[in-house]
């Protein structure tokens, strides 16, 4: 039976508030990015101008080309990739293995180091800073690209280990027991037949272990002096220019260089999100 027009526009008009919220919403979340971009395009001595422009007259490059000709950028790029390269792949490496640990072997005070790992998420970072910038002076870590490897480590492994254990405890123990029974070893069991069936969870969890250290200010800031180790969030915040003998930041270069930070982060997501998916929807059912 056909639906009258009348009836179709009455439909329309009661989810009318429903789009608008989600219209909203969207606006919200996406106009930052959208302000960031067409910044990173204005010239530096039109960007807070009256009236504001909310789109570029006249764009430019020039701030992209400023941007990547800093010596110290194109080095901050390497060494967040080299910081945040590492600290996934230690996460993952140490953190799968505990969590086969903790979701299949049964000891005593299992559930003890579980909900350890747990609390360890809930306290601030700067909670632990000095302590931790004791140990790091101690093992003489200050100023090297490894005090931020082995600092990271503290709220990435956590996160890791916790969100993996569920997903070692969501495979079905029938299939480890096969393995056994044709006459695999643990550590075959593990590497064979666990960490294929929870790559959806690796995923997820090394992507963001990879964004946490990509965009870490705070301990960067604390442990790193020289320019050519610095990552890039404290490279951005080296875009200054010396005027009238002072200092003005240079918000356009700013804009372009969070740009430039920004897109190794969008086309990871890009490339993996079918596997990111995956392991947020096995996550959230198999919880």
């Amino acid at each position: 039976m056909a639906v009258s027009p009348g009836r179709r526009f009455g439909r329309a008009l009661a989810r009318a508030p429903f789009y608008l919220l989600v219209a909203a919403i969207f606006v919200y979340c996406l106009f930052p990015f959208y302000w960031v971009l067409r910044s990173s395009f204005m010239p530096e001595v039109t960007l807070f101008q009256t009236p504001v422009e909310y789109f570029p007259s006249h764009p430019t490059l020039s701030n992209y080309r400023e941007v990547l000709s800093a010596s110290f950028f194109t080095d901050a790029l390497l060494n967040s990739a080299i910081v945040a390269g590492s600290v996934t792949l230690l996460s993952l490496a140490i953190g799968s293995s505990a969590a086969f640990a903790l979701g299949r072997l049964r000891f005593h005070g299992r559930s003890f180091v579980l909900y350890l790992m747990l609390s360890m998420t809930i306290f601030p970072q700067i909670v632990i800073l000095g302590a931790l910038y004791t140990t790091i002076s101690k093992l003489h870590l200050y100023d090297a690209l490894g005090s931020l490897i082995f600092s990271y480590l503290i709220f990435t492994l956590p996160f890791t280990i916790w969100v993996l254990t569920s997903f070692v405890r969501a495979v079905p123990a029938d299939l480890e027991e096969a393995a056994y029974v044709d006459g695999a070893t643990s550590l075959q069991v593990f590497w064979k037949v666990l960490l294929p069936l929870i790559a959806p969870g690796l995923v997820t969890t090394g992507l963001l272990a990879f964004i946490a250290a990509w965009n870490e200010y705070l301990y960067a800031v604390s442990f790193i002096q020289s320019p050519g180790n610095y990552t890039v969030p404290l490279a951005i915040t080296s875009f200054v220019a010396s005027r009238a003998e002072s200092y003005a930041v240079l918000w356009g270069q700013i804009m372009a260089a969070t740009v430039i930070i920004t897109m190794p982060l969008i086309i990871l997501v890009l490339i993996l999100q079918k596997r990111i998916i995956a392991g947020l929807t096995a996550g959230a059912v198999k919880a």
